[in-house]
This record gives structure tokens, C-alpha cells and sequence, in this order.
């Protein structure tokens, strides 16, 4: 069984009437930037995290739509109730002015930090490399070389690292 795509318009129709809104983007992306009526399930943990008691209707949503779509099947899945896909995320509710909660004394989602600090990286390891010493190239080589690792094992050194700073304790706690 299929999962049907609707409107932000269509979605804040059916929240009104009851149905359970869920964010299946991290915690700190929810944190950041959400849909007042959302409830967060990263999508790592749909299907393990059971719907509250008598939820009869349930629209997915993420940033873009790009997430859900992607994880369609998985999310129909997860629940033996009506659902639905928000079409363009948490984007298209926002340019159909409906109302989003805006904390920006969160900080950014942590794998915006990451692709931040990474081609900060890269970008001086580039340019010490073409002004001061060809050695500086390593600093490039190893950035693009964690980068690899991240994306064929799932584990981002570079994002545990930034998940320690100062900044982002606000969010875990």
C-alpha cells in the first residue's frame, strides 16, 4: 500500500481536525525550526516508536519532502492508520504561510556545522597549500578522506566532534 502525498494546505486542514503531525528530521533540526503541532520521530526511529493511543490520521513531514519520499515505504508502514506525506516539508508549509516556531538560539543543525566546518576546511588547506606549502594539501586530502569514511559507514567523526562544543549543549540537554 501506497502512502498519498497532500498540500500544506490539505495537512493543517486535517491537523484541525485531530490528525498527529510527524517530523521524522533529527532532533536538532525539530529544535531549530518546526510546525507548532509536530511530534518528533527521527526517521531512524519510526516503527520503534509506538503512536500515541488512537491516532486515527498521521502526516509525515520533513525538511524538503525529500526524507519522506524517500522513506515512504517505511513510514507506511509504521502505522495501521490513515497516512499521509506533507508535499514539500516543512518548505511548502512555510510558503503557504502557515505558522512555524522559530528557536535561532539553537544551534544549526549539526550536519549544516559539519558541511561548514568541512569545506572551511578543505577551502584553507586549498589555499595555504597554494600560497605557504604544498604540505597544507593534506588538510584537504584528509577532510575528503573522513568525508568517504562518514558516508560508507554512517559515522561522521567530524560530527561527533561538533556535538561536544559548547554551543551545541543547549540542544542535547
Amino acid at each position: 500500500m501506497s502512502i498519498q502525498t497532500i498540500t500544506a494546505e490539505q495537512a493543517s486542514q486535517l491537523v484541525r481536525q485531530g490528525a498527529m503531525l510527524i517530523d521524522i528530521r533529527d532532533a536538532d533540526e525539530h529544535a531549530r525550526e518546526r510546525i507548532p503541532q509536530s511530534y518528533p520521530i527521527p526517521v531512524a526511529e519510526i516503527g520503534r516508536t509506538p503512536l500515541p493511543e488512537g491516532t486515527s490520521t498521521v502526516i509525515f513531514h520533513c525538511r524538503s519532502g525529500n526524507r519522506t519520499v524517500v522513506n515512504a515505504a517505511k513510514l507506511r508502514a509504521s502505522t495501521g492508520c490513515e497516512a499521509y506525506v506533507l508535499e514539500g516539508g516543512l518548505d511548502a508549509w512555510k510558503r503557504a504561510g502557515l505558522p512555524v516556531v522559530t528557536d535561532r538560539g539553537q544551534p544549526l543543525e549539526l550536519m549544516r556545522q559539519v558541511q561548514i566546518w568541512a569545506g572551511t576546511l578543505v577551502l584553507l588547506g586549498v589555499i595555504l597549500g597554494a600560497t605557504v606549502s604544498a604540505a597544507f594539501y593534506l588538510l584537504a586530502g584528509f577532510v575528503g578522506a573522513g568525508l568517504v569514511f562518514a558516508g560508507v559507514t554512517g559515522t561522521c567523526g567530524m560530527a561527533r566532534f561538533l556535538q561536544l562544543m559548547p554551543w551545541n549543549r543547549r540542544m542535547a540537554a
